[in-house]
């Protein structure tokens, strides 16, 4: 997987030097391992030409931790330290975008990204990793725009596991009893 890659020529060529390392490896060890090319989408430059990046990834994995600071233009910790908390109390933003996908700003490029990619890839894999995987507003969209899986930290898996469970029972028609 390689990270922050915002140019289709940056995959092209770091797929050229990955599958030179890997047949050295592999001939080097004297076995064959099947293994998967792609890249993080965490740059909003990569979501917007994501059917360039198919051209090359086999999937997709949204880091969104980088993507929310990208596309807000602020880093992370010092907009939690700092400006993040007021507005928050102002009522500027209704949600940490880094506690909970920002569905208007960065989950439409992400949405942008997986149909653009699917579009130059049928049945590319698309997921994310990171903090947002583990939140289950999050989650939730992660499965309404299509996502094929969530990577998150150990101690929320069972959190992810049950949101998605409950989005994909929602799709079907049922709803909670309470």
């Amino acid at each position: 997987m390689i990270p922050l890659a915002g140019h289709w020529r940056e995959l092209e060529v770091q797929q050229q030097a990955l599958e030179a390392e890997a047949e050295k490896v592999m001939e080097e060890q004297g076995l064959r391992v099947k293994y998967k090319f792609g890249t993080m989408i965490e740059i909003p430059r990569a979501a917007l030409t994501a059917d360039q990046l198919a051209r090359f990834a086999q999937f997709f994995s949204f880091g969104t931790n980088d993507l929310t600071q990208t596309t807000y233009a602020i880093s992370r910790d010092d907009a939690e330290k700092g400006f993040l908390m007021e507005y928050l109390e102002r009522g500027i933003l209704k949600e940490n975008p880094f506690a909970s996908i920002d569905e208007e700003g960065v989950g439409k490029l992400m949405s942008m990204a997986v149909g653009l990619g699917r579009g130059a890839r049928p049945g590319l894999e698309v997921g994310i990793c990171g903090e947002h995987g583990g939140d289950p507003k999050s989650v939730e969209f992660c499965h309404r725009i299509g996502l094929d899986y969530v990577s998150c930290s150990p101690f929320r898996v069972p959190i992810a596991r049950l949101a998605a469970a409950q989005a994909a029972l929602r799709e079907k028609g049922f709803k909670a009893r309470g």
